[in-house]
């Protein structure tokens, strides 16, 4: 029992691991507070990862115990939601304990070699279908390349680091092909004049039927003021209207009837053959396209296990409620002439709501981030923005409830 206590719950070894964690969490932290170095996010990236490769095996468990924690300890707020906070602690253990697991798993093979091959490996992998722990994310506000191969040279570079005995100079010309330099911004203007008004509804209202016309109230209120304006296209967030709008006629027929003055974007249920989608509705001169989800949010909208797990733990804490169901391709919307992906909050942090974008350059993306504040969660959804967009080229136009809105662009 002793030696069991020594080896794997030695604070030094503990201390090790939570000062990798921090390493590889401070870019998240520093932007949250909003305070941006590139210089400090590169040195402090290039050290996370120097220490994930030099560490000792049961040190790594503890760095991806705790940041999971630090990256992800957002999801138990949203639990109150449902009144079931009291498994907020099992959450983020159970958070803690998967990706102390993985990270672990990095030094199964006691070689240097190996432990570069999984680490590259886990760029490639999304736990139960959450892909927000991306490792070459922590390089987004830095010198340094986001790519995957950027993270592979620098893993490299301190491979030769570490094994050469001689002639470490060398270690650095990998490292040199990962420099980003700015080119500037590209700002490409689209047709549209788009109206994305700010919008703070707590969560604790957005399902209250005490509330319902206030809200939708307020939803009008935004689009006649984009009309006032001056404005071609309002985007309003997720869930804006917190019912189903292809079930509620009266709605649906003010939402067309003012589409003939702006094109307008809100986020809705729609419901179909008994099945309940989160969906994008765009209504432009007297008619309506539903775009559905196709990405949900794993232990969100879906259970990502066997049905059998699935109906027990629907049946347990969420009285017996279905999951989402989800479309099996993006939407696009053509605005003024011009196509413009669907995204809703989750999936446009996601691959697949980027496949077969062709001559589509703009995307708008809508959230509610309600559900997760106060915390880092919309500080974590903007870096990743901001990876998503430079990495396939997009202008994404973000609209949120309950954070801040933003222009993403190449």
């Amino acid at each position: 029992m002793f030696l069991l206590k020594t080896q794997y719950f030695n604070k030094n070894l503990i201390i090790k691991g939570l000062i990798t964690a921090c390493l590889l969490s401070s870019f998240i932290y520093l932007s949250y507070l909003s305070f941006e170095s590139k210089l400090i996010d590169t040195i402090f990236g290039l050290a996370g990862v120097y220490l994930l490769l030099t560490i000792p095996r049961v040190s790594l468990f503890y760095t991806g115990f705790f940041t999971g924690l630090f990256w992800c300890y957002w999801m138990g707020i949203s639990l109150q939601y449902y009144d079931i906070s009291y498994i907020a602690p099992f959450l983020l253990f159970g958070i803690g304990l998967v990706f102390g697991t993985i990270f672990a798993l990095f030094a199964a093979i006691d070689k240097l070699s190996f432990r570069i091959l999984m680490i590259f490996g886990f760029l490639f992998i999304s736990p139960f279908g959450f892909n927000w722990l991306k490792l070459e994310l922590i390089f987004i506000n830095s010198y340094i390349s986001t790519t995957k191969l950027s993270f592979f040279l620098i893993l490299l570079s301190f491979y030769l680091l570490i094994k050469l005995k001689r002639a470490k100079i060398i270690a650095i010309l990998p490292l040199l092909f990962t420099i980003h330099s700015e080119n500037g911004e590209f700002i490409d203007t689209p047709k549209a004049k788009i109206y994305m008004p700010q919008m703070y509804i707590e969560q604790s209202l957005k399902w209250n039927k005490d509330y319902l016309n206030t809200l939708n109230n307020e939803n009008f209120k935004q689009i006649f003021d984009a009309i006032d304006k001056g404005y071609t296209l309002v985007v309003l967030p997720e869930t804006a209207f917190s019912v189903a709008l292809n079930k509620y006629p009266s709605l649906n027929n003010m939402l067309l009837e003012l589409s003939n003055e702006i094109d307008i974007v809100t986020g809705a249920l729609y419901v179909e053959d008994n099945q309940i989608f989160n969906a994008s509705y765009f209504y432009s001169k007297n008619s309506v396209q539903v775009a559905k989800k196709v990405v949900l949010v794993p232990f969100g909208e879906e259970i990502p296990l066997p049905k059998f797990f699935v109906d027990l733990i629907n049946n347990t804490f969420y009285n017996g409620a279905s999951d989402y169901s989800k479309a099996t391709t993006p939407t696009d919307f053509i605005i003024k002439g011009e196509k413009y992906r669907n995204a809703i909050c989750y999936e446009g942090t996601t691959d697949k709501i980027f496949e077969e974008l062709n001559d589509t350059k703009y995307m708008i993306m809508i959230s509610n981030n309600a559900w997760f504040t106060p915390s880092i969660e919309p500080t974590l959804q903007h870096l990743l923005l901001k990876y998503y967009s430079k990495k396939y080229g997009v202008t994404i136009f973000h609209v949120a409830n309950g954070s801040k809105n933003r222009i993403y662009r190449p």
